[in-house]
């Protein structure tokens, strides 16, 4: 059964909010990156150096999710502009709306999404 323009316009809302969510985590997040720690190489014990690369990288993976999930969102919105929102990009089938509700940005079924991952692997 095809989505209701009310469900749509719901989602839409969700999918606003979380790309407002991941924007500003992905800035704060590169911002914390770039910025070079004042006592880098002064003094210093190297575990703490080790600590703070660490540290730094998993900033990095964390910023890389999150700009994946921005680009999920992003093409959602896209769907939906088009009309299109709500049908697997994979198998052209409908996504249920309890899998959109639980993940708006989600552009496959369950199935394909698990074919794809196992293509990836």
């Amino acid at each position: 059964m095809p989505l209701k323009k009310s469900d749509i316009e719901k989602l839409k809302k969700r999918l606003e909010e979380i790309r407002a969510e991941m924007t500003k985590l992905v800035e704060e997040t590169s911002k914390e990156v770039k910025s070079e720690p004042e006592t880098k190489g002064y003094s210093q014990h190297q575990a703490d150096e080790g600590t703070d690369d660490f540290t730094r990288s998993i900033d990095l993976q964390l910023t890389d999710k999150e700009i994946r999930i921005l680009q999920q969102v992003d093409r959602a919105l896209e769907k939906i502009e088009e009309g299109t929102y709500g049908i697997c990009d994979i198998s052209k089938e409908e996504i249920p709306l309890k899998r959109l509700e639980a993940i708006p940005y989600a552009n496959m079924t369950v199935a394909a999404q698990e074919k794809f991952e196992k293509e990836q692997i």
